[in-house]
């Protein structure tokens, strides 16, 4: 049997308004054998649960989106988005140095707009970009990172959520 590899939030964006801990298997997006924790504060005996972490690999959702889980805590479906989108960056293999110039501009960038992240070692980083909030700074960012070979970013709502 193959070892699972666990995507894990060290600092949830919402740690505080979380009570539950459950995972999203990520095979159906082409990530074979790895599984995200995710914090959740549970809403109702039937299920549902809001996330309370900004997801890292997982694609369709989003930090406040509603979700249903398994009785084995399976996150199987999206049952009510919460108007908000993850955008999501990793940097690319550089020297620590010049992961820790980048890492500082993102963080730098995200705090003035006043968004909430996450970071999932030194290179990936999730941020959550409520209906209406101005990531113009963060975007531009991104691009000139990404043209010099710097940076790949995306949002998670490239994709729908799917089990």
């Amino acid at each position: 049997m193959d070892a699972i590899s666990f995507i894990v939030h060290d600092e949830p964006a919402l740690r505080g308004e979380s009570n539950y801990i459950a995972r999203i298997d990520l095979a159906p997006f082409e990530f074979e054998g790895q599984v995200e924790q995710v914090w959740l504060r549970r809403i109702g005996d039937d299920g549902e649960a809001v996330l309370c972490c900004i997801p890292f690999r997982a694609y369709g959702l989003a930090l406040r989106d509603t979700v249903r889980l398994s009785a084995e805590s399976a996150v199987i479906e999206l049952v009510n988005p919460s108007g908000s989108r993850a955008l999501r960056a990793l940097i690319a293999e550089l020297d620590a140095g010049e992961i820790r110039v980048v890492k500082a501009e993102i963080d730098a960038r995200v705090s003035r707009a006043g968004l909430l992240f996450e970071w999932s070692g030194d290179r990936h980083v999730a941020i959550d970009v409520p209906l209406g909030a101005d990531a113009e700074a963060i975007m531009d960012y991104f691009d000139g990172e990404e043209a010099a070979d710097r940076l790949y970013w995306e949002w998670s709502d490239v994709a729908s959520f799917r089990v």
